[in-house]
């Protein structure tokens, strides 16, 4: 039994699909077969049931292949130990990030972590959050930035930031002259939310709660994007992220943004790694990169001032990319 055997057997898991199994280690399926049969052979057991169309694996095949994944991961650490030492700054980490984070996030962050790390390389995954935590655990990612909290005994999580929300309104609603709200301003009001799946959804959906707000029916937005947009076509009112609504975004018309007076709605962002891993003491300072975004970039105030600046009628800003 070598690796490279466990590392068929787990693609072929994943895939059900000799073929497909092949391509994603880069061998040929004859190759890939004849290896899960001698497998088999000296394992004494089947694996594999073959089906015309569709390969499964069995129960005993399915249990295997689990701690193959887990002996695979495991020789990762091995090399990521061994790399680490040779050189702590240099190699690869592969980092998720959820996609209403990602698209305005980096732009500040990428620069500070080349000038910080030049010899890093730096794999950037955007997923949802559910996706994000499950490559953690199978060991395909190494750190994600995901938003708190999370309930994962075998994450370490080191806490970045919190990132207020701001109210964004057409700029004819009845709310768009205010300069700023109280929560309970938004009681009775209807929120356009993003779909199942988005941890800004459930925040969002906390918002409502607090406030006695609702979610507006019949609409539910795939990305940031669509809830800006909707909200300039006159049909409803979001929550933002700040990060969503500063520099380099470009601007919508007829959008206007209200912050909330206090301590406003927020989300709080977080680095999380395997408390395993072998990486925990490089990831730390990589997470510190994180923390080091201008303080105006996270002040709600700031971003709403500006963008009343910016022109009459209050502008909101646009991304350049998807969220």
């Amino acid at each position: 039994m070598n690796l490279r055997d466990l590392k068929y057997l787990v693609a072929l898991a994943e895939h059900c699909h000799f073929g497909h199994a092949a391509e994603a280690c880069f061998v040929s399926q004859p190759t890939l077969s004849t290896q899960i049969r001698k497998l088999e052979e000296e394992l004494g057991v089947t694996l594999v049931e073959r089906a015309p169309r569709k390969v499964l694996l069995t129960d005993v095949g399915r249990e295997i292949a689990a701690r193959a994944r887990d002996v695979l991961n495991e020789a990762e650490q091995i090399r990521a130990i061994a790399r680490r030492t040779r050189d702590p700054e240099s190699g690869t980490v592969r980092l998720g990030i959820f996609p209403t984070l990602g698209p305005y996030l980096l732009p500040h962050v990428v620069p500070l972590l080349r000038e910080t790390f030049p010899r890093l390389e730096l794999l950037l995954v955007e997923e949802k959050t559910e996706v994000v935590l499950e490559r953690l655990r199978e060991g395909k990612l190494d750190a994600g930035i995901l938003a708190l909290p999370l309930h994962e005994d075998s994450l370490h999580v080191q806490f970045l930031f919190e990132e207020p929300f701001v109210l964004a309104v057409p700029d004819v609603h009845p709310l768009a002259q205010r300069k700023r709200l109280r929560l309970d301003d938004l009681a009775d009001e209807s929120l356009l939310l993003l779909e199942d799946g988005h941890c800004l959804r459930d925040q969002a959906l906390e918002v409502c709660q607090l406030s006695g707000a609702v979610e507006r029916t019949g609409f539910r937005a795939t990305s940031l994007e669509t809830l800006r947009q909707m909200v300039a076509a006159n049909v409803g009112i979001t929550l933002l992220p700040t990060l969503a609504v500063n520099p380099p975004v470009a601007r919508v018309e007829h959008v206007r943004l209200i912050e909330f007076g206090g301590h406003p709605p927020h989300r709080r962002v977080a680095m999380v790694w395997r408390r395993s891993s072998a990486m925990h003491a490089f990831l730390v300072r990589l997470s510190d990169v994180f923390r080091m975004l201008p303080p105006e970039l996270l002040d709600a105030h700031a971003s709403a001032r500006r963008a009343r600046e910016d022109g009459s009628p209050v502008r909101e800003r646009r991304a350049s990319g998807p969220s």
